[in-house]
């Protein structure tokens, strides 16, 4: 764990040195786009945070790679470079993809091309979906593997674009979600093999909550530098890739040969990757049936994402961004804990934690309907009532109905009055 942890640090110090570059870089050479309808913040704001993430999680791969030889618990890792060198080369055509679109505003079939190109790249060097441990050991085809793996990839990648709507967001939720991965993942490799704690996909997640560590000080609000399609692309890219080298080659009954009940741990390797990804998702389907309701394109932009959805109902910035922090944390931490016994602790944990974060995530309704009554209560004239005017709706709709009944009545179209 300790070598997993260094990894983490080296890309969180170079991805922090990296984002003072690309920031002063980007203000000098006014890299940045306008602000557009949809957007939060009020002033233009560098969103090339990708680049550096991306360096960032390249040196701590290098770095990695030159320790494999000093420590043979990495050589596991490295000494197959061809699922490392996709990685890379996938992350590298993501980032090209989400740069060239956070500059030049590409269309949505370019982009949407491109992730399945870096997709393929992945899957096609190693990483995929062999297996899901749904009743048993199902394995499918090799076309269907990859079929499998480019939507999976594709989907995680898209639904980590939809949130990046706040400062510190998704960098945040990212940070806590791929924490919660790498225990998960450092916990399972100690049961499946007790003389290497090492695993593809742990050293991936330990090399992304670094990248995101570094980068989050630039990005919380009032955010200096966003990270733009560039890197939530990247790190759903390593999410969905981290994910997949678990869920897609574990046999869910080796958890049962070694003592442990079989069914909740044999199902944990396909739920946690959801259940860390849960509020993303969730954003996507709902903005994608919205805009296809709407006749639009699945990828279309508006305002109405979940983050946008809690400003709208009163949260500040900083506490919508806490809500998502909060809903992250529980899921994910709640799934966690069904690794161990007994259960009953997880859905302890996890019932509560739903209450809580449902009850502050309402809040605002309530102290709206408490205003709006003390405002139909207070005395007419009194200066009680002057105070929460603009919450009385009895109040609103009698002056509308006045204002409408003063309007004159429009005239029949004639010659003269068309």
């Amino acid at each position: 764990m300790t070598l997993l942890l260094a990894l983490a640090l080296i890309s969180a110090v170079i991805t922090f040195g990296m984002s003072l570059v690309v920031y002063k870089l980007s203000l000098k050479y006014r890299l940045y786009p306008k602000i557009r309808d949809r957007d939060v913040h009020t002033r233009p704001t560098p969103r090339l945070g990708g680049i550096a993430m991306f360096l960032g999680i390249l040196g701590a791969f290098g770095v990695g790679w030159l320790l494999a030889g000093q420590f043979g618990v990495l050589t596991l890792i490295f000494s197959d470079s061809g699922p490392i060198l996709a990685i890379l080369g996938a992350s590298l055509l993501i980032v090209v993809i989400g740069v060239v679109d956070d500059v030049w505003d590409l269309d949505w079939m370019t982009k949407l091309a491109g992730q399945f190109v870096a997709a393929g790249l992945v899957a096609w060097l190693g990483v995929q979906i062999y297996s899901l441990p749904i009743g048993g050991l199902t394995v499918g085809s090799p076309v269907m593997s990859i079929v499998i793996t480019l939507f999976a990839i594709v989907l995680v990648m898209n639904a980590i674009n939809f949130i990046d709507g706040l400062d510190g967001l998704v960098a945040g939720v990212a940070l806590i979600a791929n924490g919660t991965f790498l225990v998960y993942t450092y916990l399972l490799q100690r049961e499946i093999s007790p003389q290497n704690y090492f695993s593809l996909a742990g050293v991936i997640a330990a090399i992304l909550v670094g990248a995101c560590a570094g980068f989050l000080p630039l990005n919380w609000h009032p955010a200096k530098m966003f990270m733009g399609d560039a890197g939530a692309l990247l790190i759903g890219l390593l999410m969905a890739t981290s994910a997949i080298s678990v869920t897609g080659t574990i046999n869910p009954d080796t958890l049962s040969t070694l003592g442990r009940s079989s069914l909740v741990p044999a199902f944990i390797p396909i739920i946690l990757p959801f259940a860390v990804l849960i509020v993303p998702l969730l954003d996507f389907g709902l903005a994608v049936i919205r805009r296809l309701r709407a006749g639009k394109s699945p990828f279309s932009a508006d305002r109405k994402h979940l983050h946008h959805r809690l400003l709208d109902m009163g949260h500040s910035h900083l506490h919508a961004v806490l809500i998502f922090y909060a809903w992250t944390a529980v899921l994910s931490i709640g799934c966690l804990l069904f690794f161990f016994d007994p259960y009953w602790m997880a859905i302890v944990f996890v019932a509560i934690g739903l209450v809580v974060c449902t009850a502050f995530t309402l809040a605002p309704l309530s102290r709206r309907k408490a205003n709006e009554a003390a405002a139909e209560l207070a005395p007419a004239g009194s200066d009680e009532a002057d105070a929460t005017a603009h919450y009385d709706s009895l109040d609103i709709a009698s002056e509308q109905r006045t204002e409408n009944s003063a309007r004159p009545l429009a005239q029949p179209a004639t010659k003269e009055n068309p």
